[in-house]
């Protein structure tokens, strides 16, 4: 899966691997060993390849306040 970036406590934001397992999106990243944030197509012209049962796409989307 495309699209995601993570974070750790220092906010800097990494490429990251995303895969689903059952119905969970699970995001990880060796440059990031304990995450806080994660974003999803968080870019001026993101790309991502996350789509719903209907095929619709998702939505950008991110974890932090910041």
């Amino acid at each position: 899966m495309t699209g995601f970036t993570i974070a750790g406590a220092d906010k800097v934001f990494h490429p990251a691997a995303a895969e689903i397992k059952d119905d969970t999106i699970v995001v990880s990243s060796p440059a990031v060993p304990q995450p806080v944030a994660v974003r999803y197509g968080w870019a001026n012209v993101p790309e991502g390849n996350l789509f719903n049962a209907a095929s619709l796409p998702a939505s950008p989307f991110c974890t932090d306040a910041d």
